[in-house]
């Protein structure tokens, strides 16, 4: 498997796991947030080395909520 596809799809899963830990409200809101900073980080490279320039500038914001999630929360 290719790294660009490892970045997509693990940021794929990191994704869909901060979604359901923050839904859930089970105290986990800390890593969640985590795991948002994590798969922006991974799908904006992914966008990065595929050339996905407006997802890229996407990736930024949802880092940045990561950021803002993970301090708010602490």
């Amino acid at each position: 498997m290719s790294l660009k596809k490892i970045l997509e799809w693990f940021g794929v899963f990191t994704a869909i796991a901060y979604s359901l830990l923050v839904a859930s409200n089970t105290g986990y809101e800390v890593f969640g947030f985590s795991l948002l900073f994590i798969s922006a980080i991974s799908i904006g490279l992914w966008a990065f080395f595929c050339k996905h320039y407006g997802i890229l500038v996407l990736q930024f914001f949802y880092a940045a909520a990561g950021i803002i999630g993970v301090v708010r929360w602490l």
